[in-house]
């Protein structure tokens, strides 16, 4: 009698309307920060890869930007770049939000769905916010949507189902080997990372001051082992000059609190020194311009 347990493997694409908690929920199934977070929609503009792994299993997945109706040429390539990843994976995981639910993105995203004809887990996200007697008709309604594999409830912030989650997705994937070794947690560099931790931290101290016309793009990333530190130059890039003193702040004060901000939580990823030095540059209408998107890496 054979007694080995099979070894299962894929890719999972993780999908859902902006600001549905995507990111959030793939740091926690990693159980470490690679994707940025924000209350603000669309944080996430690029497809971050982060691979799990399980005593039987390994799954990678890959985080999108959030699929929505698109207007302008930056959110007409993200939306592209969250589409594309679909045909990459062998299980889809659509994230839907209990609380607010953006019925037009979802129904964009269940169109997709059908006409690719994946396996999709159904994770109904912030369940800690609404009332249980509200979760049950949500669920009989997301079913009769869509034949999904399963249906969870989960709170990502609050770390609530996710072992279910996670046992749902290995239920559904194939029989397959190791695609990354045992360290492996992300494919994106620590350059890449690095760049996304001071975008988030831009994000969650300007308020609403500051649209989603920032980019940020390092310079140099130079390694020092001698003195144990990194030296990152990196440029915050903004559409118009009056971004700019919002970014800087009164006597440096908002910049030099956005690199402090990033330094601490890239030191973390790095596990050593970082000196970190910030530019502001305006780059007139980057967000309508291809050439600069393309240059931004979106």
């Amino acid at each position: 009698m054979n007694t080995k347990t099979s070894f299962k493997s894929g890719f999972v694409a993780i999908v859902g309307a902006p600001n549905v908690g995507k990111s959030t929920l793939l740091n926690q199934l990693l159980g470490q920060k690679v994707a940025i977070t924000s209350e603000k929609a669309q944080t996430t503009r690029n497809r971050i890869l982060g691979v799990a792994h399980l005593p039987q299993a390994q799954l990678i997945f890959l985080d999108t930007p959030g699929i929505h109706r698109a207007k302008g040429p930056l959110n007409v390539r993200i939306v592209d770049v969250a589409l594309k990843v679909l045909g990459a994976a062998d299980l889809v995981l659509f994230i839907a939000d209990a609380a607010s639910p953006d019925k037009a993105a979802d129904q964009i995203i269940l169109q997709s769905l059908k006409k690719k004809n994946l396996p999709v887990v159904l994770a109904i996200n912030k369940v800690d916010l609404v009332k249980k007697r509200k979760l049950l008709p949500l669920m009989d309604r997301w079913r009769n949507a869509y034949p999904f594999k399963a249906i969870v409830p989960i709170s990502a912030l609050e770390r609530i189902q996710m072992d279910e989650l996670l046992a749902e997705m290995v239920a559904v994937l194939p029989e397959g080997p190791k695609y990354y070794p045992d360290d492996s947690v992300t494919d994106m560099p620590e350059r890449f990372i690095a760049a996304e931790m001071i975008r988030e931290k831009v994000f969650r101290l300007t308020g609403e001051e500051i649209p989603y016309a920032v980019a940020v793009t390092v310079e140099s990333f130079k390694e020092r082992p001698e003195k144990n530190l990194i030296d990152i130059q990196a440029t915050i890039h903004v559409e118009r000059e009056s971004q700019k003193p919002i970014i800087i702040g009164k006597g440096g004060g908002m910049l030099k609190r956005i690199g402090t901000h990033a330094r601490e939580e890239i030191e973390h990823m790095v596990g050593c020194k970082v000196f970190l030095t910030l530019w502001v540059r305006v780059q007139k209408n980057w967000t309508r311009d291809t050439g600069a998107i393309r240059r931004f890496g979106y």
